[in-house]
């Protein structure tokens, strides 16, 4: 991953060659969609006309909109925690704790990117209030995947009850990106103000607690 944050990485599905299946289109276009306007905004049309595929070919591979929107909650993990934010984390930071801090850094760059469009995960979950929904499900899952990332992290950095302080930080992050979906650009140099803090404080307790 390059030092600049492209927004093809963010916004779009990474390019391909221009002679993709019709699966790749399709998906290509989704998330495309999805990302910058929403799960329930975006119609099966728009896809359709997007990807340029026949609506046979869609339900051919998708047999509902549900199914293709798990499939780009899926990409979006992929492309987004397990990709660009964890690479860019490491890239930038050489230690667990700097790494932690780090991840605002990120965010701040992330921030500006024309379009920002803030998390897929979170959007998706205010746009459907059913707990058993599997699309919120997932949604809901995938933010615990984040949270496993930063709990590694934080067990790397030496805090003993590395779930409850991942779960204080991806608040600060959440938070964050709210923020800058309000209009924040300065969110993440914000949060990681608060999130020094709260590392530091973390780091002092766990020192001076008996073994």
């Amino acid at each position: 991953m390059s030092a600049s944050i492209p927004e093809a990485s963010l916004l779009s599905a990474p390019q391909r060659p221009p002679n993709l299946k019709a699966k790749e289109r399709i998906l290509a276009a989704a998330y495309d969609l999805f990302s910058r306007h929403g799960i329930r905004a975006v119609g099966i049309d728009a896809i359709i006309e997007k990807s340029g595929v026949a609506r046979m070919t869609l339900y051919r591979h998708f047999n509902c909109k549900e199914q293709l929107v798990l499939a780009f909650l899926e990409q979006r993990a992929r492309f987004w925690v397990g990709g660009w934010l964890q690479e860019e984390v490491n890239r930038r930071a050489q230690t667990p704790a700097d790494r932690l801090l780090a991840i605002f850094d990120v965010f701040g760059q992330w921030f500006r990117v024309d379009g920002f469009e803030g998390c897929a995960f979170i959007n998706v979950m205010l746009e459907i209030a059913n707990r058993d929904d599997k699309i919120r499900r997932a949604s809901v899952d995938y933010l615990g995947k984040i949270r496993e990332f930063l709990a590694q992290l934080a067990g790397e950095a030496g805090i003993r009850d590395r779930d409850a302080f991942a779960r204080k930080w991806h608040i600060l992050m959440k938070g964050a990106i709210v923020a800058a979906t309000e209009g924040d650009r300065d969110a993440g140099t914000r949060a990681r103000e608060i999130g020094a803090l709260v590392l530091a404080d973390a780091l002092a307790n766990d020192a001076t607690a008996p073994a």
